[in-house]
């Protein structure tokens, strides 16, 4: 019995053996298909670009006064975005600076949440862990996205990212916005404006100027990012820093649609 199962294995079409798909040699295979499926639904949805948020997932709505605060503030900015910056502004069925988060509870909710009560379609980026992780229901559902590969999930959110807005948040979220940051420092990416929320909670967590005044960054490093208490205010500091509003028409009618067209090569 055993024979004939190891022979049916062996007689299966490869595309269709899940064992073969799963194991150790196919691994570069799995990371280029989680790159692939991504990417075609990004661009069926039409998506040209991104305004990414992070932040923590315990966060509450119901939760003590300044969790409930900063929900608020995070759902808030999600609509703002999703109303001024594109989404809701189709271009030949394009959409620019559309909120994009990790897709799970918290911050990343109400993130979602406010773009999906602006009406806009809302990007929720996954990632397989054993807790904590479950998409939240405010993701637009075609872009509702699963990602087993925390390489290939960051990939995807700074390749179309424009604009970063980070909220408080635990080491995921000191991860993200740092592996950001480095790729504006290194020149990996292009520059993109960076806005931190809730200033009293990052300046006492990371002491950036310690950083400058160690050298272990130039002075010039302290201004690739700005702090904010207020979500209206962040909205201003993305425009003033560089965020277009009007993306599509800068870069040309027909920059979304041309064969060779691709998102930041930002690896």
């Amino acid at each position: 019995m055993a024979e004939k199962s190891e022979q049916e294995s062996a007689y299966r079409l490869a595309a269709l053996d899940q064992d073969f798909i799963l194991g150790d040699s196919m691994r570069g295979a799995r990371f280029m298909m989680e790159y692939a499926k991504a990417e075609e639904r990004l661009r069926a949805q039409k998506i040209l670009s991104t305004i990414v948020v992070f932040g923590s997932a315990r966060i509450r709505e119901d939760g003590n006064e300044w969790q409930a605060r900063t929900y608020a503030a995070a759902r808030k900015f999600g609509r703002i975005a999703s109303e001024r910056g594109g989404a809701l502004a189709e271009t030949d069925g394009w959409r620019s600076n559309v909120i994009a988060t990790g897709g799970g509870p918290g911050v990343m909710e109400a993130a979602n949440r406010g773009a999906r009560d602006a009406g806009a379609v809302t990007i929720g980026l996954n990632i397989a862990l054993p807790h904590e992780q479950a998409p939240n229901p405010y993701i637009t559902p075609e872009l509702c996205l699963q990602f087993h590969y925390f390489g290939m999930r960051k990939m995807h959110l700074a390749m179309r990212a424009r604009g970063l807005v980070i909220f408080p948040g635990g080491f995921g979220t000191l991860d993200e916005f740092f592996e950001l940051l480095t790729l504006n420092q290194t020149g990996k990416a292009p520059k993109l404006p960076i806005v931190l929320y809730d200033s009293a909670f990052w300046t006492k967590i990371v002491n950036f100027d310690a950083l400058a005044e160690a050298g272990m960054i130039i002075e010039a490093d302290l201004d690739r990012f700005t702090m904010t208490d207020d979500p209206e205010e962040a909205w201003t500091l993305l425009v003033e820093h560089g965020l277009s509003t009007n993306e599509h028409a800068e870069n040309g009618a027909d920059i979304a649609v041309q064969s060779g067209w691709l998102p930041a090569d930002i690896y």
